[in-house]
């Protein structure tokens, strides 16, 4: 897509900033109840990506496996920073909105830009995350600011936060994703809803086509583990966010024009290689190690595993706040339009999932895998009664959606950074798992990932050791996804040196 035919805010709709006029001032803050320093904080690394004590991120109402969710959120929420940098930059312009560039010495120091920032973030959250809004409001009002300013000016920092935040909100409110719940219907529509009518060939007690997906049936519980839920209740998956292959990208125009073979591996037709994929998954299965059930519910967690490791190579690169900002808008760009292409092809193959086909190849004879929390390897499993370590996502299985993603990141992370450092570490303390709690992992233990390579790889690979995907799937997968991360280091790249058309 094309900065025209984006809801640009153009600098005509807002005042006119007289180059030669006196540089307008911070406004004074509110008494503020929390010092925080705005002249040389990065309110990305200090007050957003905090990850406070290693823990998981707040799931609140997105679920940690809700990919389209949580990535089309956070892309408005970083869009939001990137634009509201713009104008505090010698030559960057921003992607929804064109406000005015402002005197160098109104970026002398990091408040402006702190302030700017902050304000663009929560006019989004407003929108299309109210949830969070009210936390992110409240914030604010400790470090002094009014989340009530709703001004436009654009010679301050406040309404230059709010002009970015709100065109943000603009240039997406009908992209496709129905955030509003108002596509394809009139009256009672949910946020996110699917418009598209979808429905699946398989149902959750009948695989009539072993080639195609087949929604779970599962507790009524959203999280790994024994999460919020109402026992002895079961319901069946539904197809998260089909429309998603409908969203307007940012890099190109049509999904369908990125090629992926068709899922041969997962074909039934094929009854040997359909067997092999079922007996990879098997094999993984029965052979888990604790270290190996860490990562697979580490990588199952977006708002950690995805949403995070830009922050650890930021960190390692020693990023100074414009940089964090085009990182981050960078990375957030390539997950973006890989998950609207990536979605165009799970919808496209509507492949079977490694639960259905295990059922299918093996019926009532026993099968060696993991038996369950506790359990451990059993050789007696009845083949109609395995599980993968972790819940199948609430979509087909080709390609790995997850695994994509992080291949387009990784790319983009490289490209603009120069190099493969990520050098990321995560604790996970004995028996902390979500899973296994109490018994895994049996004793402390570091993830680490010195590279981007070795994120990504291990990323695919915990795929199969979930028990949600495909080995051919996920091999298939990262040079599918690696594809965006050029896309969008190029698309940023010509809005920071201010190389794109009105």
């Amino acid at each position: 897509m094309t900065t025209s035919d984006q809801s640009l805010a153009s600098a005509e709709e807002h005042a006119a900033v007289d180059e030669a006029a006196e540089p307008a001032p911070a406004p004074e803050p509110a008494p503020p109840q929390f010092e925080y320093d705005f002249d040389n904080g990065n309110f990305i690394k200090d007050l957003i990506t905090t990850n406070a004590d290693g823990r998981f991120p707040s799931e609140d109402a997105i679920g940690p496996t809700d990919a389209p969710l949580y990535i089309w959120i956070t892309h408005m929420f970083m869009m939001s920073w990137f634009d509201a940098l713009a104008p505090y930059h010698p030559t960057a312009v921003g992607i929804c909105s064109r406000i005015e560039r402002r005197p160098a010495s109104e970026s002398a120091t990091n408040r402006n830009k702190n302030i700017a920032g902050l304000y663009a973030g929560y006019r989004v959250l407003q929108t299309v995350y109210p949830e969070r809004a009210l936390v992110m409001g409240q914030a604010l009002a400790l470090f002094g600011l009014d989340p009530d300013d709703e001004s436009e000016d654009p010679a301050t920092p406040v309404g230059i936060g709010n002009i970015a935040g709100k065109a943000v909100i603009r240039a997406r409110a009908k992209d496709g994703m129905n955030h509003l719940g108002d596509m394809g219907r009139t009256y009672h529509g949910e946020p996110f809803e699917d418009y598209t009518g979808y429905e699946p060939v398989n149902t959750p007690r009948k695989l009539a086509d072993p080639s195609r997906w087949q929604p779970a049936i599962h507790r009524h519980r959203r999280r790994v583990g024994d999460g919020p839920g109402d026992k002895g209740i079961f319901v069946a998956q539904q197809f998260i966010t089909p429309q998603v292959r409908l969203v307007k990208p940012f890099t190109y125009d049509d999904p369908g024009r990125f090629e992926l073979a068709p899922p041969d591996h997962s074909d039934h037709t094929d009854a040997e290689r359909y067997k092999r994929s079922v007996d990879e998954i098997l094999a993984a299965s029965a052979g888990l190690t604790d270290e190996q059930k860490v990562k697979a519910e580490f990588f199952d967690h977006t708002g950690a595993a995805i949403t995070l490791a830009p922050r650890a190579a930021a960190l390692a690169h020693d990023l100074d706040l414009d940089g964090w900002a085009q990182l981050f808008m960078t990375t957030s760009l390539a997950r973006f339009d890989d998950m609207i292409a990536a979605w165009h092809q799970i919808h496209r193959y509507d492949s079977v999932r490694p639960f259905s086909a295990v059922r299918h190849v093996y019926g009532d004879a026993k099968v060696t895998g993991w038996g369950g929390p506790g359990v451990g390897t059993v050789d007696d499993l009845p083949a109609r009664e395995w599980t993968g370590y972790l819940p199948p996502g609430d979509h087909p299985e080709y390609p790995a959606g997850f695994a994509t993603i992080c291949a387009a990141q990784a790319q983009a992370a490289r490209r603009f950074l120069g190099d493969d450092v990520l050098d990321w570490t995560w604790p996970y303390e004995a028996g902390s798992a979500l899973t296994e709690p109490g018994t895994v992992p049996a004793e402390d233990l570091q993830l680490h990932y010195a590279t981007w390579t070795d994120y990504e790889r291990d990323y695919a690979d915990s795929r199969v050791w979930a028990g949600v995907h495909f080995k051919e799937t996920v091999e298939r997968s990262l040079p599918f996804g690696a594809q965006f991360g050029d896309r969008a280091h190029e698309f940023v790249q010509r809005h920071i040196n201010g190389e794109v058309e009105d």
